[in-house]
């Protein structure tokens, strides 16, 4: 039997695609590179920008037999989804057009693609895939060529015509000459996405990747990303600046099938589960993908989606930032993260920010952990766990949107929340109209249906802060399954629930939270007391203390199935088992406290 010996491939800027690959006779394109790759080799890409889709012919064979697309070190790869056009002819002022032939554009024309599909909500008007970017700053799509031409703001728009031969585009570039500046529109709908399903084991490290005209992305249709693992197995997304997809960033979801944004309903999604489970959807055959230290910004929809593809994942350490930021459409799809099905999927050290919200989790949230990310300036939500009903564990994150936002909505139950820090209102929802599943432990097998009366929640040792307003867990004083409350400081107006038996309540308190940027990170100002530690009741929490979860009868574990135990703060250091202290942090003094938050460890 012979064994295949890993190569490397090299691909430059001054190669060709009829070289070897070498690193003295480089290829061109790294679609070229991709088709020669077999298990265990590497494609090193070389400085330079690199315009073309990416889909991976086939992927490695085990975590040690990888695929490896990687930036060479020290060099600055650009891949974009996007092309240079340079002639544009001045219409009005500071309108100008240009006609491009439809054979530009080959099979798939951006600008006669509409965004569309389950959950979305186009606010009246057509909106499509393609963009224009002036010097690598997107402008926004007008639902009419008149509000082009009659622009006169700050804002920059652009409109677009298809007709059976060219493309016409018009837009508004201010004071600027778009044949003496940089201007790009879409023309390819990802990046680097493989086109079939099944392409395991791919490592994609170190580039910096734009300008893709991705798709609405459902959870019951394929989810095509800007970069995307398609139904696979074992990626690694790491050290990669992704930014400016028309939709979403990374997608680790789902296959398509003819039932794609089909029906956009509770009981689409149950079939849509039920033909997962015969697609292959289980531990075996999908997920486990890791997704960390990545910037993702400017994406229209989410930075990081995945409906049931994101099973058993690290997603970590990324920042995360301008998503769905002065959208012309809306939806229910939008936030940093957006996962369905995120099953033992641990979401860790995440700085999420400028967002509709931070993290959105829904449907079949178990075995899920969400611990140490940094939550701020979201303007909807920074944290919402919806028709899930647990395990799942959130602890020590940081929800500083405050404002009119919500630091937590809750429409679920079977949630432990711990030593987190919550500035702002925190919500409990039922929902008593859908009935979603709950599933086998550490399993995609369904294991029943149930609706969410609300409750069975469990909120130890967090830390609550009012904004002079009476906010906190009082939402929590008559849930329909019983909470379970200990160990919990409330200030600044903060309110406990009422049944909570020894709450450490000091409204009088203002800890003037405050955030501050940084060149080498963000620091969180927070005035505090050390005599925190000795008020109240509190313990460390451990799965013995959080029990089983009502509905799925189920213990709290972490994602790799050992009892949950949270003896690390959000900075690492040890906890006191006997007395820990209130909040993310396990040493707070009697002053304000100046504590650098990201990055964290």
């Amino acid at each position: 039997m012979s064994i295949h010996q890993g190569r490397e491939f090299h691909v430059s800027m001054t190669g060709n695609d009829s070289w070897e690959g070498t690193s003295f006779a480089p290829l061109r394109t790294i679609s070229a590179a991709a088709a020669k790759t077999q298990p265990g080799d590497v494609i090193t890409v070389h400085e330079g920008v690199y315009r073309e889709r990416i889909s991976p012919p086939r992927g490695g064979e085990s975590d040690s037999l990888r695929i490896v697309y990687q930036a060479a070190a020290g060099e600055r790869v650009e891949i974009k989804g996007s092309e240079i056009v340079k002639d544009w002819e001045n219409v009005h002022e500071n309108v100008w057009k240009t006609t491009i032939p439809n054979t530009f554009f080959g099979a798939f024309n951006p600008y006669n693609d509409l965004i569309k599909g389950d959950w979305f909500l186009p606010n009246e008007r057509d909106h499509h895939t393609g963009s224009v970017y002036l010097n690598g700053d997107g402008l926004d799509e007008s639902a009419k060529l008149d509000d082009v031409l009659q622009n006169g703001g700050s804002t920059l728009f652009w409109f677009a015509s298809v007709d059976e031969s060219n493309t016409t585009i018009w837009a508004n570039f201010g004071s600027a000459n778009p044949n003496e500046e940089l201007v790009e529109i879409n023309a390819r709908q990802t990046v680097l996405y493989p086109e079939k399903p099944g392409v395991d084991y791919i490592t994609v490290r170190g580039f910096n990747m734009s300008h893709a005209a991705t798709p609405w992305a459902p959870p019951t249709a394929e989810q095509i990303g800007l970069v995307g693992t398609h139904w696979s197995k074992g990626w690694i997304i790491e050290n990669n600046t992704i930014s400016h997809s028309r939709c979403t960033g990374i997608t680790l979801g789902k296959y398509g099938d003819e039932w794609d944004n089909y029906d956009g309903t509770t009981e689409s999604y149950h079939k849509t589960i039920e033909r997962a489970l015969e697609n292959g959807w289980n531990s075996e055959h999908v997920g486990h993908h890791v997704v960390r230290n990545n910037t993702i910004s400017y994406c229209g929809m989410a930075g990081i989606a995945g409906s049931l593809g994101a099973i058993h994942c690290v997603v970590t350490e990324n920042y995360i930032h301008d998503i769905h930021i002065n959208c012309t459409f809306s939806g229910y799809e939008m936030a940093g993260i957006k996962f369905h099905g995120a099953i033992d999927t641990l979401i860790s050290k995440n700085h999420i920010h400028r967002s509709v919200m931070g993290i959105w989790l829904d449907w079949m949230t178990q075995g899920t952990h969400v611990t140490g990310n940094l939550l701020y300036d979201n303007t909807q939500y920074d944290l919402f766990i919806e028709v899930s009903h647990g395990p799942c564990v959130v602890d020590h994150n940081l929800c500083l949107s405050g404002g009119t936002a919500n630091a937590l909505l809750n429409m679920s139950q079977g949630g432990a929340y711990a030593h987190n820090l919550f500035l702002g209102t925190i919500l409990l929802a039922p929902e008593l109209s859908r009935f979603t599943p709950y599933l086998h432990a550490h399993s995609t097998r369904v294991a029943g249906t149930h609706d969410i009366p609300g409750g069975d929640d469990r909120f130890y040792n967090n830390m609550f802060i009012g904004q002079g307003e009476p906010i906190g867990l009082d939402n929590f004083d008559e849930p329909a399954f019983p909470v379970f409350l200990d160990g919990n400081l409330y200030l600044n107006g903060a309110q406990p629930a009422k049944h909570e038996t020894a709450p450490v309540q000091i409204d009088n308190f203002d800890p003037e939270v405050k955030l501050t940027v940084k060149k080498d990170g963000v620091y969180l100002y927070l005035k505090g007391q050390e005599n925190w530690k000795n008020q109240g009741n509190r313990s460390l929490v451990t799965g013995e203390l959080l029990g089983k979860t009502r509905i799925t009868e189920l213990p709290y574990e972490d994602v790799d199935g050992t009892p949950i135990c949270l003896n690390k703060d959000y900075l690492g250091k040890s906890r006191d088992e006997y007395k820990p202290f209130p909040g993310p942090f396990e040493i707070i003094h009697d002053s304000m406290n100046v504590i650098k938050v990201w990055p964290g460890q």
